[in-house]
């Protein structure tokens, strides 16, 4: 029994994880839908987070119900004079309503009101992802230059620098700048990987000299979600120091032999916190997005490296942090899309769309990291709701648009039984696509 408590902790904070992101997301979304709509003079009925059966509400001054539902697997605004949360003419209510009263319904409402009515959900959750992103690049900081020693990571060698020190020098190279990553990555294909390398470096305003590990050794910084390290319980700090008995000083040669295997079993030695483990651990191969927007299949464990110390960082200024958070948000856009194309076209696996189960995989994965690991991937996964959420589906939000722009285009709505066929198609499409990513959760490697 007591065996069974890590399960349980490890199935809970899963839980957990997933529900406060997926609360806080759809709460945005639907908090974007509903402001505009007031802002527009549409009134709302009902703004619940969740569904089922009520478990806490209240009635404010407008006359809209606020309330907290059972089941915390979405939301929904319920705008006077719809038929049901997901929209639809109540005909019969519509009937009675005056001119004035009309007005504040969605469906009497103008055009452009409604327009910006349903544009808001998306657009809430790219501000949501742009603030957040914001608000981590601003606390995280960006690494000054000269690149300079911030905090020395947990490593079993020898570290003869200290925190302040500012790199000049690698062996008889000169460092380059570390906001050019090209010149970075040829910097450091020019070192030998070794277990010690010199070092130049000023101190105190004083040029002195000492030995240090190299510079990209093979620790990991980060364990990736749901991947081959991940599965074995590999961690955050734990350095490879031997894979199949050969040793390994650089993250290069890691990357080169997982990169080289074919998916063979690995056998590594792993140093943690003054203890030596022993891993099997098979490679996974990986689509991965390219520069071009295309796709490359590498194999890969799921771990990310770094150098051998924390690089000291200064406070970006507001304009640089936020243009910073609405390159990564579209980022997050276009490298979805380019998978969801090359997906459809057979290109890369299938296997790269996830389910709830993977979703709900990796939020607990990202709260077992950290605080603002957790924070970054409530961003992540906001973009990507808002992005879908802009699909051109009955049901969805892009649907929705979608009508209107028939609307504006003819001068008339869409037929209403039209519309329901359109949306009960929509529904059960999308009810197609989250069974199809559950069983990829379930049965993919």
């Amino acid at each position: 029994m007591a065996g069974l408590i890590p399960q349980f902790g490890s199935v809970f904070l899963t839980l957990a994880a997933f529900v406060v992101a997926l609360s806080i997301i759809v709460a945005i979304h639907e908090y974007g839908h509903y402001i505009v709509g007031r802002w527009s003079g549409i009134s709302a009925d009902v703004f619940s987070l969740g569904f089922g059966p009520v478990i806490w509400s209240r009635v404010d001054k407008r006359g809209t119900l606020w309330q907290i539902a059972a089941l915390p697997l979405g939301g929904y605004v319920k705008f006077r004079g719809d038929a049901n949360p997901s929209g639809g003419i109540d005909t019969d209510a519509m009937e009675v309503l005056s001119a004035e009263d009309r007005r504040q319904t969605m469906n009497g409402a103008p055009l452009w009101a409604r327009t910006a009515t349903v544009a808001a959900g998306p657009i809430f959750n790219f501000i949501l992802s742009i603030v957040v992103f914001m608000g981590v690049f601003m606390a995280r900081g960006v690494v000054t230059e000269p690149l300079t020693v911030g905090e020395l990571r947990n490593l079993p060698v020898e570290q003869q620098l200290l925190p302040g020190d500012v790199i000049l020098e690698v062996g008889s190279e000169t460092a380059p700048s570390f906001d050019d990553p090209a010149a970075f990555e040829t910097f450091m294909k020019s070192l030998p990987a070794q277990p010690q390398i010199d070092y130049t470096v000023r101190r105190e305003g004083e040029v002195v000299q000492a030995q240090g590990p190299y510079p990209y050794p093979a620790i990991a910084t980060q364990v990736v979600p749901r991947s081959a390290a991940y599965d074995i319980e590999m961690k955050a700090g734990d350095v490879i120091r031997r894979v199949d008995d050969a040793p390994i000083y650089a993250f290069e040669q890691l990357k080169q032999i997982v990169e080289g295997s074919n998916g063979r079993p690995l056998q590594l030695d792993v140093w943690r916190d003054g203890e030596d483990l022993d891993f099997v651990l098979v490679p996974r191969r990986v689509d991965e997005p390219q520069p071009d927007n295309s796709f490359k299949t590498n194999w890969r464990i799921g771990i990310a490296g770094g150098l051998f110390f924390e690089p000291a960082v200064s406070t970006p200024g507001p304009i640089d942090a936020l243009n910073a958070s609405v390159a990564q948000t579209w980022g997050i856009i276009t490298g979805s899309l380019s998978g969801l194309y090359h997906m459809v076209t057979g290109a890369i696996s299938s296997c790269n769309l996830s389910g709830p189960l993977g979703i709900a995989q990796a939020s607990g994965a990202m709260a077992s990291q950290g605080t603002t690991s957790f924070i970054w991937f409530i961003a992540v996964l906001s973009t990507a709701v808002g992005l879908m959420n802009l699909f051109p589906i009955p049901v969805l939000d892009g649907g929705h648009l979608v009508f209107y722009a028939y609307e504006a285009i003819t001068g008339r709505q869409p037929n209403d039984k039209a519309l329901r066929i359109l949306m009960t198609m929509g529904l059960a499409f999308i009810l197609s696509i989250m069974v199809f990513g559950l069983t990829n959760d379930l049965f993919c490697p």
